[in-house]
């Protein structure tokens, strides 16, 4: 469910008409609503109710510093992957006791800025950054928490770009091997393990690979404690999908994943965290573009909008579906056509859908791409040199712009020229 619904006649984001947002902006741009980032969080806070559990959002699906603070005050952590991230964190106020540093890359001076910020834990994905994290805690004389993420070789049946729990993934340390590295971590002063790690892909529509992950991930845990090891936390990774398609069969609900995690792992008495951000933000967000042109091709006609590849990546990227809706409700029975929907910028992969069914539409007329809240404006570029385009963020009857669209100025003055020239 989300919170954008045609009234009388218009699309509105909560009780904004989109039209008057665009009208104020300017397109192409996102919007956010507050309702549905929240409705969906509580969604996940309330599927783990009666377990001791953190919702940690992944802040990589969309890390506008509204968004984080909204979903902050709610009670939610955050899962950062880079010292960015972790600055974003920290700037919309969430405390460093609920920030959890995920990624299979963290620098030397990331793991510095953690430790001296504070932080919930590491979850370490491999042996040198193991040391890398020991050596640096040491010579900081303090002790980093961390969880051990583990590649549990589960197929999550998701695209193959998003896929993280196969043997031939870069993610974690294989299983088989799990014994020998904790026993390798024990033996480290400047570590304390408190648990461990998973996350098998996203976009996931079907929890028995997350079932099967986590039984393996439930024997290991006794495993490990038999071996000695303080086992008191499991990071359970997101991945839980969304409904890109309205006709699409939807995913399954929180409240069926949590009922998972107890048949699982509930006896364990392990606190849990999760990290879903896709489920939180996909479907909370629009974005909107203008027609630029109706063209008619050799066997197909198109429409020509003005968001493009470079707002909008996943098309290109994932071969991702989204919802394009016209902002202007159509009448009922109105006569479809099919469309290829592309954008302006000089590649063939500025496309967002072929033979896309559409309603009559012109130029001029706004269309809307359904659940872009997720993996867009933060994968979004200046391919082109055309500039980042705006967020807003809508409560209630209010939007606010969250980032302003530069000016081409501003986009061109950031380049340095050579004293040479």
């Amino acid at each position: 469910m989300d919170h954008f619904l045609y009234k009388n006649g218009v699309l509105c984001a909560e009780d904004v008409p989109v039209a008057g947002i665009a009208a104020a902006v300017g397109t192409p741009f996102y919007v956010y609503s507050t309702a549905t980032l929240l409705r969906h969080f509580t969604l996940f806070d309330e599927a783990l109710e009666g377990i001791d559990h953190l919702v940690c959002y992944a802040m990589k699906a969309a890390s506008n510093q509204a968004i984080l603070k909204t979903l902050a005050q709610a009670g939610a952590g955050m899962d950062v992957v880079s010292g960015g991230e972790y600055r974003r964190a920290k700037a919309a106020g969430v405390p460093a006791d609920k920030i959890v540093f995920s990624g299979v890359g963290k620098t030397a001076a990331e793991i510095r800025l953690a430790l001296e910020g504070g932080i919930r834990q590491f979850n370490v994905e491999s042996e040198p950054e193991m040391a890398l994290l020991d050596a640096t805690a040491r010579a900081m004389n303090t002790v980093a928490p961390i969880t051990i993420r583990v590649n549990p070789d589960v197929d999550a049946k998701t695209h193959a770009k998003i896929a993280t729990g196969k043997s031939e993934n870069k993610f974690g340390i294989p299983i088989s091997r799990a014994r020998e590295v904790y026993r390798l971590a024990a033996t480290m002063p400047g570590l304390r393990v408190i648990g461990i790690d998973v996350h098998i892909g996203s976009q996931l529509t079907d929890l028995a690979p997350f079932e099967q992950a986590y039984r393996k991930v439930a024997d290991l845990t006794e495993m490990l404690r038999a071996d000695g090891h303080e086992m008191m936390r499991l990071d359970l990774g997101g991945g839980l999908g969304i409904p890109y398609a309205r006709d699409n069969q939807a995913p399954p609900l929180p409240s069926d994943y949590g009922a998972m995690v107890r048949r699982t792992l509930g006896h364990l008495g392990c606190e849990i965290e999760i990290e879903p951000g896709r489920l939180i933000a996909g479907n909370a967000g629009l974005m909107v573009s203008e027609v630029i042109y109706v063209k008619s091709g050799e066997g197909r006609d198109f429409l020509i909008i003005d968001g493009a590849m470079n707002d909008l990546i996943r098309p290109a990227m994932y071969e991702a579906w989204h919802d394009i809706i016209p902002v202007v409700e159509p009448v009922p029975g109105a006569e479809q056509a099919k469309y290829d929907i592309v954008g302006p910028v000089c590649e063939s992969g500025d496309t967002f859908a072929r033979e896309r069914m559409m309603p009559p539409v012109a130029s001029g007329d706004l269309v809307a791409f359904r659940s872009a809240g997720a993996y867009g404006a933060v994968m979004s570029s200046e391919y082109n040199s055309r500039p980042l385009i705006p967020e807003v963020l809508v409560r209630g009857d209010q939007f606010a712009v969250i980032r302003p669209r530069p000016t081409f100025d501003e986009m061109i003055n950031r380049d340095t020229i050579p004293e040479w020239l």
